[in-house]
């Protein structure tokens, strides 16, 4: 997903670590241990999105150790809550990289907090493979717009497909599904919600929508009758918002007790169960997502139902599949360097580790899994869901480069 605020200057030390050596650290039966960090706002307002990130990656790895995935080695999952603050993200990323054993970390939900978190990875050598980060400027650099794209971090990996495709599927399905002509545009400021906003007007104009209006807000607010009365007369036929759910719930209800009737839409930001929680008048409200709903997918039939034998007690939500294929993603590059090296992990295991990345490929939970050449997912399928009788419900799912007029 996503998001935060303006990137914190990354000022951290270079650690001097690797993995286990095959004779270092032995879990068990002659086996050695590889830990897989995990880097998630597990309290606070976005909780309900980063525990369900957080029991997923779990999964993947009682999964990897039960059936043994790989030979010789045992997972191991150190969990940090980040809070959703870029300097937590930083720290919690420094602490993992001081932890000889981890080769690599699951994270984070806002891509804020990966803007913080990048160059630690980068000077560690330490593989960093958000689920959830969709902001452009992560793998492809700030000028990516103008079509300079270079990769910015080796060791950065995601399996989230980017708001340059998720925010042009919210305008052109708003144009050609929702058959709406006019949108007034918000945006909360963050790094995640700017972009979306921003590619959704891009393509929204292209196609001949008009933007009736802009507006910024703080992520922090909650009162929002100035923007309401802004709205109102401006007239739309949509109102699209950039940010996340904490925000835009009381927003929309706001909007509709205030005489606003068009539905708000936004990004995988607002696809989450405590959405409709906060908004008695969620009813006829859409979020686009990335992928399609693991509910629909074959791939994701026993994912789903090792989940829920699992016993957890949160939902996996937005980024459960995501997740557990960013953390089996880790799990297949170590299983290839252990493998290149008889069996047992090298002295370079992080450095070796990143080079695997590069080249893994799987059929996960959401489908087919590989990355380019910024380390983007190859995955582009995004999905238009719809609160209705309390519920998200799916409505279209395509890849943005296939979307057609049908």
């Amino acid at each position: 997903m996503l998001i935060l605020t303006t990137a914190v200057t990354t000022g951290a030390l270079t650690l001097s670590a690797c993995g286990s050596r095959g004779d270092d650290n032995k879990s068990g039966e002659g086996k050695s241990t590889v830990v897989i960090g995990l880097d998630a706002p597990t309290t606070g307002e976005l909780s309900a999105l980063g525990l369900g990130i957080r029991n997923s990656a779990q999964l993947a790895i009682d999964t990897a150790n039960k059936s043994g995935e790989v030979k010789g080695v045992t997972f191991k999952l150190e969990a940090l809550d980040d809070k959703a603050l870029p300097n937590v993200g930083q720290q919690n990323a420094t602490k993992l990289a001081g932890d000889k054993d981890v080769l690599g970390i699951v994270g984070p939900l806002n891509s804020g907090v990966a803007q913080s978190m990048q160059q630690v990875s980068k000077q560690n050598d330490l593989t960093l493979i958000s689920p959830a980060n969709t902001t452009p400027d992560l793998t492809q650099g700030k000028d990516w717009k103008q079509n300079k794209r270079v990769r910015q971090f080796p060791t950065y990996f995601r399996t989230a497909t980017t708001d340059e495709v998720q925010g042009a599927f919210d305008g052109q399905y708003a144009w050609e599904k929702m058959k709406v002509k006019k949108a007034y545009v918000i945006d909360d400021q963050k790094t995640y919600g700017v972009g979306l906003a921003s590619s959704f007007k891009d393509q929204f104009s292209k196609l001949g929508g008009k933007i009736v209006g802009t507006e910024h807000v703080s992520p922090d607010d909650r009162d929002f009758k100035a923007v309401v009365s802004k709205v109102k007369s401006a007239k739309p036929d949509v109102v699209f918002y950039g940010g996340e759910y904490p925000a835009s719930g009381p927003l929309s209800q706001q909007l509709k007790d205030g005489g606003v009737t068009v539905p708000l839409m936004g990004g995988d930001g607002m696809y989450s169960g405590d959405y409709i929680k906060l908004n008695k008048k969620a009813q006829g409200d859409y979020a686009s997502s990335v992928g399609k709903p693991v509910e629909e997918l074959p791939s994701a039939k026993k994912f789903i139902a090792d989940y829920k034998a699992a016993g957890f007690k949160e939902s996996y939500e937005a980024y459960g599949g995501s997740t557990y294929d960013s953390t089996w993603a880790l799990i297949q590059a170590v299983k290839k360097v252990v493998e290149d090296n008889d069996g047992k992990l090298p002295e370079d295991a992080r450095k070796k580790v990143v080079d695997a990345m590069n080249k893994v490929t799987f059929d996960g939970v959401t489908g087919p899994i590989a990355f380019d050449k910024y380390g983007d997912t190859t995955n582009t399928m995004i999905t238009a869901y719809q609160v209705d009788k309390g519920a998200w419900a799916s409505r279209f799912s395509a890849e943005f480069k296939k979307f057609d007029k049908s």
